[in-house]
């Protein structure tokens, strides 16, 4: 089928900064889809029809869709396919039924800007999403780029990193980029004290991590101390060795069925970009811990189910990898996790009595696998010297779904 749909990336110059190609499809057009800022942009005397975005934005989407054949021309902001709208209409509309010209990112502007190699940089959006989703990317040195959500977001950015020990972070707010109107505001976390700043800016953050910053990797074995818990919790030797037989990739969900405070969840999601996870729990207590860890550690997306397993599984999307952390007794439940993951998937899960090492085994027998005991000692005291405290062991059974 002829594209008929195409999504045009304006700057803050407008049709001034856009290409041949892209003038042609715009004046094109049949109709425009747009903000009233971009439509404004268009001549009044342009006879296309013109819709600008509702709330729920995917009202507008299934406008959109519903006039496949016309030629409609959707008017986006910079870079459409790096956290824009075209990442949604590309979900609904097939690529060759798309003419996509991009403009300049503001990712790429501020980093011009600031002179910051953009491959180093972390690029990041809050706009419309939790502001918690920045303490994921906090590191001494770390670059962040992000795109805000209205004029309070730096205020609220500077909030942030003063919170979590990072107020001597530089913050550079780039208002109105590419334009007239283009304006810089620059200061630390613990001294900003600027106006609220233009609805269009785009934050820039240069990591400096105080004493007092409690300074988390990526990688899996966050120490035991960063979780909120009720001593229900894969410890963080195990919770690492498990994740590694989890196998965290880009994109997958997970499954962490029994999560306890949602340790093994949060760090699937830390680990790979674009990963996905569903914590079920039955405890109510433990949910909250559940979903006030997963802020507190940058993962806000992390979906909580409250409800006993296996009746709390039915619905939710078919996983790519599980992990069983708690109630392997109850009847039918690694079957529902087994009947559910997809071909390739990977189920993991832990036990620290015979019973559970037992249904372990039995599952091995029926489906294959590894198992694996992990003894863990710590030095403590012993009066006044020292000696290795053994934790319980836990055997780990692990297998892909052929």
């Amino acid at each position: 089928m002829t594209p008929w749909l195409s999504i045009v990336g304006l700057g803050e110059d407008g049709l001034d900064g856009v290409s041949p190609v892209a003038r042609r499809l715009i004046e094109g057009a049949e109709t425009l889809v747009g903000g009233a800022r971009h439509l404004a942009l268009v001549p009044a005397n342009h006879s296309a029809e013109r819709l600008t975005w509702a709330s729920p934005l995917t009202d507008t989407v299934a406008e959109i869709v519903a006039r496949r054949g016309r030629r409609v021309c959707v008017l986006a902001t910079g870079d459409p396919m790096w956290h824009g709208i075209g990442v949604t209409l590309a979900q609904r509309v097939p690529p060759a039924e798309m003419t996509i010209v991009p403009g300049v990112s503001a990712y790429s502007l501020a980093c011009a800007r600031l002179g910051w190699p953009l491959g180093e940089v972390e690029t990041l959006t809050v706009h419309g999403r939790p502001l918690d989703l920045v303490r994921a990317c906090l590191a001494p040195g770390a670059r962040l780029v992000l795109l805000a959500n209205d004029g309070d977001s730096p205020r609220q950015v500077a909030a942030l990193l003063r919170e979590a020990g990072y107020g001597d972070s530089r913050i550079v707010v780039l208002e109105r980029m590419g334009g007239a109107k283009e304006r810089r505001i620059e200061g630390t976390a613990a001294r900003w004290r600027a106006r609220r700043a233009a609805e269009f800016n785009t934050i820039a953050v240069e990591c400096r991590a105080g004493a007092d910053a409690r300074v988390y990797a990526r990688a899996p074995g966050l120490p035991d101390d960063a979780y909120l818990n009720d001593g229900q919790l894969t410890k963080r030797e195990v919770r690492a060795a498990t994740l590694a037989a989890l196998a965290p990739l880009p994109g997958r969900l997970l499954w962490d069925v029994g999560a306890g405070c949602g340790s093994i969840a949060i760090e699937w999601l830390r680990a790979a970009r674009g990963a996905r996870a569903v914590a079920v729990e039955r405890n109510p207590e433990r949910c909250a811990f559940i979903a006030s860890n997963a802020a507190a550690l940058g993962v806000p997306q992390l979906e909580v189910v409250s409800g006993p397993a296996p009746a709390a599984l039915a619905g939710l999307e078919a996983p790519d990898a599980v992990f069983v952390g708690g109630g392997l007794a109850a009847p039918g439940l690694v079957e529902a996790c087994w009947d559910a993951l997809a071909a390739g998937g990977r189920l993991v899960a832990n036990a620290v009595t015979v019973e559970g090492e037992a249904v372990l085994a039995r599952w091995r027998e029926r489906v294959g696998g590894e198992m694996t005991r992990l003894s863990v000692s710590r030095l403590e005291m012993l009066g006044a010297h020292h000696g290795w405290r053994p934790a319980m062991t836990v055997t780990q059974f692990s297998t892909v779904k052929r």
